[in-house]
């Protein structure tokens, strides 16, 4: 049999407002293999409209900046019907933000610290449909959360399997770790997932995750 064609890479937005962050992320992506770098924006507005014109998989997105900061910025590129996963990569971890973010579709949150590696990791994690967050950013989130202290009542909607699933979500487990786990098929546990965010009322498994431990039906990780 002829060899599988090799996987298309990640194509990657770039969006702050330095422009010597820009030049470093550029000149680091240039040298993955499985990684392409398509454009670069200066501001939020900027930002939508590369977006809406290059459809990357990967936005890596600064919150603070002129025009349109990084929570408006995302709210209007699921307006415009923009599917590209958004990466936050920014310098502050305000609680405030940190929640705007996540609640505006942010499907990770990374402060600026972060080592090379783990954000091209970031990266490849995000763009397989995987939640990614900073250490320190994950520990203020679970603080957040943890606070409510009774189960709530769309909980008892999900089947046994489906709990199993979402506490799984909470300890930060990719779909294929799930699977292995709970010994089903990788499209089973997508199933699972998905009936899990329609039944929650939640946008993503990062939101769901946030649930099942502000619920206490997972211990913060």
């Amino acid at each position: 049999m002829p060899d599988p064609a090799p996987a298309s890479p990640i194509r990657v937005l770039i969006v702050d407002d330095h422009a010597v962050v820009r030049q470093g992320l550029k000149a680091f992506l240039r040298v993955q293999d499985d990684i392409e770098f398509v454009g670069e924006a200066a501001n939020g507005a900027e930002a939508v409209t590369q977006a809406v014109s290059l459809q990357a998989d990967v936005i890596l997105m600064d919150l603070i900046m002129p025009e349109m900061d990084g929570v408006e910025t995302m709210r209007q590129l699921t307006a415009a019907g923009v599917e590209s996963k958004v990466l936050v990569l920014t310098s502050f971890a305000e609680d405030e933000q940190i929640l705007a973010a996540i609640k505006a579709g942010a499907a990770g949150y990374l402060l600026k610290d972060v080592q090379p590696q783990e954000l091209g990791n970031a990266i490849r994690s995000v763009h397989a449909g995987d939640a990614q967050l900073h250490p320190s950013v994950a520990s203020k989130l679970m603080r957040e959360v943890a606070a409510a202290d009774s189960r709530g009542k769309d909980a008892d909607a999900l089947t046994a399997r489906e709990l199993d699933v979402l506490k799984a979500l909470a300890r930060g487990m990719s779909n294929k770790e799930i699977a292995a786990e709970l010994g089903v098929a990788e499209k089973t546990v997508k199933t699972h997932v998905s009936s899990i965010l329609r039944k929650l009322g939640v946008a993503d498994r990062t939101q769901a995750a946030l649930y099942a431990v502000r619920e206490r039906l997972a211990d913060p990780q």
